[in-house]
Parts: C-alpha cells; sequence; structure tokens
C-alpha cells in the first residue's frame, strides 16, 4: 500500500535513504551490466572538481506508475531500454514532470491525470489518500543535492512532502498540517540566531523552486538552502522535448520565428534560419546528413515560396537537389535530432532562463523512441553526434531505444545505457 504523509523526519511516503533502492543496471561499456573501468593514466583525486553547469545525475522513481524503488543514473547521453511494460516512456515523463515543477508550473498542469501515476494496486491510507513518489540528484558547484517529492493524487491533488537535502544536512522539508488548508509548512536552514525558518507555501507547487523568492540569504545557512535550491532548478527546468513527426515535415510550413517545435513540423523553416546564418554548425549538420541519408547530401536549403511558406530541398551536387518531403521517416528523424543536438536552445522553442547565465545553462533533450525508424548506421552516426555534442555540458540526452539498439549503443563513447528489464 503507498501512503502519503508528513515531512519533515523519517517519512514513509518518500524514498529510503541513498543504497537501498534497487537501482536500475547501467551500462557504460565492458561486459553486460557492467561499468567500463577508467583507462590506464587517467587521474583519481579524492575531491574532483564540482561541474560548473548543474545537470541531474540520478532521476529515482520511489513510487511512480509502474516503478517502485527505481534509479536510473543519467550521463550527458543516457539511453533507457527494457522489454515492453517496463516504463521506459514513464521514465520520461517523470523526468519532464519534474523540468515542469522546476519551471514553476502548477501541479494540476504538470500531472492532468495524477491517478494515472499512482502505483498500480496501491490502496488508500486511513484517510482515504493515495499518492506517488519521484525524486532526483543534481551535481553542480554546490555539490550533490537530493531532490524528493510526495504527491497526493487522491482525494485531491496537492505535494504534501518535499525534501531537499544537501552536505549530509537536510536544508529544507515541507509537511501537509491542515488537509483544510491549500498550504504545506516549510522548513528551511538558517544557521543565525534561529536555526530554522519556518513558513507556509501553497501545496500546488515545487517549493524548491520558490525558495530563491522566499530565503533572504543573510546567513551562511540560507545562502546554503538558495546555492542549492537555485542549482536544482537551474539543471532540472530547461527540458525539450523532441517527437519528430515526419508526415509534417513533408510539407511547406508558414514563415515563422525559426524555432523549432517539439513535433519538428516546421523544420524547413527552421533549416532556412540555420544556412542563412551559416557557419559551422550548418556545416556539420550537412556533414551529418549525408552520413545518415541515403545518396549523396551537399548541402541543406530553404526557399520561401510566394504563398508566405517554406520549402526545404537537399543539395546532391551541383546540378540536382532533392525535396525534402521525398525523404524517408528514419531519414526526416534523423535530420530533426541532429539539429537538435548541434544548434540546442538557439533554435528551440522553449523557454530559456532568461536570469541564468549562459555559462550555466544546460538543455536536457528528452526523446521517447530515439531510435525510431532509424537504421542502425543511422543510429550510430547520431549516438556519435550526440556524444561529441555533449561532451561541453551545454546540451544533455535521455532517450528511449528497443534493447536491439541499446546492444548496439553498448560500449559507445559517452552514452550511458540503463537496462530496466529483470
Amino acid at each position: 500500500m503507498t501512503a502519503i504523509s508528513s515531512l519533515p523526519g523519517p517519512d514513509p511516503s518518500l524514498p529510503a535513504p541513498a543504497g537501498t533502492a534497487r537501482p536500475a543496471r547501467p551500462r557504460t561499456g565492458g561486459a553486460a551490466g557492467t561499468a567500463r573501468p577508467a583507462p590506464a593514466g587517467t587521474a583519481r583525486t579524492d575531491s574532483p572538481p564540482r561541474p560548473v553547469r548543474p545537470a541531474v545525475t540520478e532521476l529515482r522513481l520511489a513510487a511512480f506508475a509502474s516503478h517502485r524503488r527505481a534509479v536510473l543514473p543519467m550521463g550527458p547521453v543516457t539511453l533507457v531500454t527494457g522489454g515492453a511494460g517496463t516504463g521506459k516512456t514513464t521514465a520520461l515523463r517523470a523526468y519532464e514532470a519534474l523540468a515542469r515543477l522546476g519551471a514553476g508550473d502548477p501541479l494540476d498542469e504538470v500531472f492532468p491525470d495524477p491517478v494515472a501515476c499512482v502505483p498500480e494496486r496501491a490502496g488508500p491510507d486511513a484517510q482515504g489518500r493515495r499518492g506517488f513518489r519521484l525524486g532526483c540528484t543534481v551535481d553542480g558547484p554546490a555539490g550533490p543535492v537530493r531532490l524528493e517529492v510526495a504527491v497526493q493524487a487522491e482525494p485531491t491533488l496537492r505535494v504534501v512532502g518535499e525534501r531537499l537535502t544537501g552536505g549530509g544536512e537536510t536544508l529544507m522539508a515541507t509537511a501537509l498540517r491542515d488537509p483544510r488548508r491549500p498550504m504545506v509548512q516549510a522548513a528551511w536552514h538558517t544557521a543565525g540566531l534561529v536555526p530554522v525558518t519556518r513558513a507556509p507555501l501553497p501545496d500546488d507547487r515545487l517549493a524548491t523552486a520558490l525558495l530563491p523568492l522566499r530565503v533572504a540569504g543573510t546567513t551562511e545557512g540560507q545562502l546554503q538552502v538558495l546555492a542549492a535550491a537555485e542549482q536544482v532548478v537551474v539543471a532540472l527546468r530547461s527540458a525539450f522535448v523532441c517527437d519528430p513527426q515526419p508526415q509534417l515535415m513533408r510539407v511547406p510550413v508558414p514563415v515563422g520565428p525559426g524555432h523549432l517545435r517539439p513535433d519538428c513540423g516546421n523544420l524547413a523553416e527552421v533549416l532556412a534560419r540555420t544556412h542563412a546564418l551559416g557557419g559551422y554548425r550548418h556545416a556539420r549538420l550537412v556533414a551529418a546528413a549525408d552520413a545518415g541519408c541515403a545518396g549523396p547530401v551537399t548541402g541543406l536549403y530553404a526557399e520561401e515560396l510566394g504563398d508566405g511558406t517554406v520549402r526545404a530541398w537537399v543539395g546532391r551536387d551541383a546540378a540536382h537537389r532533392t525535396p525534402m518531403g521525398r525523404l524517408g521517416d528514419g531519414e526526416l528523424r534523423y535530420l530533426a535530432h541532429a539539429l537538435v543536438l548541434l544548434n540546442g536552445p538557439q533554435v528551440l522553442e522553449a523557454d530559456a532562463p532568461a536570469e541564468v547565465p549562459q555559462a550555466m545553462r544546460a538543455l536536457t533533450v528528452l526523446a521517447d523512441g530515439l531510435d525510431r525508424n532509424l537504421g542502425g548506421r543511422q543510429l550510430r552516426e547520431l549516438l556519435a553526434l550526440a556524444s561529441s555534442s555533449c561532451g561541453d555540458g551545454h546540451i544533455r540526452l535521455l532517450g528511449t531505444v528497443t534493447d536491439t539498439s541499446a546492444a548496439g549503443a553498448f560500449g559507445t563513447a559517452g552514452v550511458t545505457v540503463v537496462d530496466l528489464g529483470p
């Protein structure tokens, strides 16, 4: 039975401490189910430098839909695999939900069908409540920070418990004290004349995302809380769901701002923008297209038609070009993913956190069915491109693939494969 209760303190509504949950099997190289050792000569230190850009290094689904006590390690490029019904898509939806909560979205918009997130066969507690639990670990300048969230789905949707921990101590915790009020009682570390500050916060939003607006930052403890909260929010809030729909990419599209939609239906319009800008990224996109498409590709072009629409072409040689609409589904999906990985936030229809310095930003691309319609060569080229593009941390990739594709990706440099199978 999954029951939801309050925080702070040891709370059965939240996951057990780190190390008690059975993690999904990460595979980054070597034999199946094992981690590849560091190359000979690799320097090892007791205190490695902290990453400049905050990044989610672990997704935890303590009790979420089909997942119980699942721990998914995450790297710059993470592929989630497993048989049908193992919850690959659910894992990506959980990450997207955390990202939207980190961006400040209200709970009812993030979870339009919250009961679907309650684990199967989870019965109500004595008060008739059911819910779900999820969380993550974010590494960055403030060190590893853990976020745990408990959500009540029935009888009413609300956050009933949240905990932010770092440096071996609880920095912030919330608890539902009065079910009749749409509030939770929050307590955060102060380390001043008053060791803990308490205040009510709304129960329909992530408290961690609200802390920068509520914590004064006048004591060492408050600064620690702010650093941890801001690290989590910065890492989570920039996410882009990429699900290319080839049928939408085959026809001319209206001229617009040149920002790629999640369905990539306006690929021709975005290609017009990248072609006009020219430069190294567009040249790399042409090279990627040549490597992943049938036949030679010498250029990618777009032209505005007289009716205010844009049509894209694939250059074959000096005298021949092919309408992009004639490409296969796999080629179009491959091109869309390659464009996203090479250009990142600059061409995406995504909310850029203007208050975050460029050097601190990191976008996570969520690609469910990354290998859909792709051949083996196309997937290898795309993963090589992802490994290269995600190397500096400004963009990360979390995708789902079939077992067959995962076997082919196993051992690819910079790619973490997480197997959700038994």
